[in-house]
């Protein structure tokens, strides 16, 4: 287990030094910091002073490791567009982020695992194809289009729910949380399930997959053979191991939900990182953008790294594999 642990933080440094070394790249390669920040009329000896006191007239090795030093720490500078450090500007939309991915993830488990497993066992029914019709439009369907028309619907046609913002927060330290407010739920529904509606509909097909994969299987003929109830078969022993891949692809999901809800937070003007990231990509605010990368990358590693955990937790095969091997 200690070993598995180690090989997987070996790797874990591996992959946040390669996009470490990306992000600085965009320091070097794209655009100019020191021509945003001065502007075009900067004079040749305002231009030298600057690039000396950002360091910028050091060795590329020199820069890089003063780069990373500094993003270990959560540095990455000001950003050129707001003047503010970078770190406070992630510190305030990612609660927002975070939030609005938690809440979809719940909505995609909540209701794409009961479905999934209505779907193969009732495979035969005509709810049950209904259901995977309707998947096939949650996976076809962008989801800038799902936003836009949630928002005709429910916010113009029926006027239920608002159609940008995140409402009224509490302060929890540096953190601020909408969830703790009436307001700030009636304004997360639609973003939430604009995001929400892609997993659940994989989770569901993904689920029905491998249930029908399982209860094929020999053990389940002998845990019928048992005697034992469709019940206690159904949920006692196929969800059981139908669960354990669902939940690696839950996890990795997660790390989209965040990286990837820039388009819903667009739509919905959610005030979250993916709404930071796409107006510091108009406005070329590379301090920004590396932030962003470095963190999405983290995020991704962490969540990695506790789906493999708790794979190797929850299935028994790995373990007997792991000892076997030594």
């Amino acid at each position: 287990m200690l070993a598995f642990i180690l090989r997987r933080l070996a790797q874990a440094v591996l992959v946040m030094a390669s996009v470490a070394l990306i992000a600085f790249m965009l320091f070097q390669y794209v655009g100019d910091p020191v021509v945003f920040l001065l502007g075009q009329d900067a004079t040749p000896e305002q231009i030298r002073t600057l690039r000396s006191d950002l360091g910028l007239d050091r060795s590329f090795v020199v820069q890089f490791g003063h780069f990373l030093l500094n993003a270990a720490q959560g540095e990455f500078g000001l950003s050129l567009r707001q003047g503010a450090k970078v770190s406070r500007l992630i510190a305030e939309r990612l609660p927002a982020t975070v939030e609005l991915a938690f809440v979809a993830a719940g909505l995609s488990l909540l209701l794409g695992i009961p479905m999934g497993v209505y779907a193969a066992l009732r495979r035969g029914s005509v709810a049950s194809q209904l259901l995977m019709t309707v998947s096939l439009l949650g996976v076809s369907l962008p989801t800038f289009l799902i936003g836009i028309l949630l928002i005709l619907v429910f916010a113009v046609y029926l006027g239920w729910f608002p159609s940008f913002g995140r409402g009224d927060v509490v302060q929890l330290g540096w953190w601020s949380s909408g969830l703790l407010t009436a307001q700030g739920w009636h304004h997360i529904v639609l973003p939430a399930v604009t995001l929400a509606v892609f997993q659940l509909t994989l989770i569901m097909r993904l689920v029905r997959a491998e249930m029908l994969e399982v209860l094929r299987t020999d053990y389940i003929k002998f845990a019928r053979a048992r005697g034992l109830s469709d019940r206690a078969v159904h949920f006692g022993h196929a969800l059981r191991n139908t669960l354990v891949p669902v939940m690696t692809i839950t996890g990795l999901q997660l790390g989209g939900l965040i990286a990837f809800a820039i388009i819903t937070e667009t739509v919905f003007q959610w005030p979250g990182m993916g709404l930071l990231f796409i107006q510091a990509v108009t406005f070329a605010d590379i301090p920004v953008m590396a932030a962003y990368l470095c963190l999405i990358a983290l995020i991704f590693v962490v969540i990695n790294l506790v789906v493999d955990l708790l794979y190797f937790v929850v299935d028994p095969r790995l373990r007997v594999e792991r000892s076997g091997a030594h």
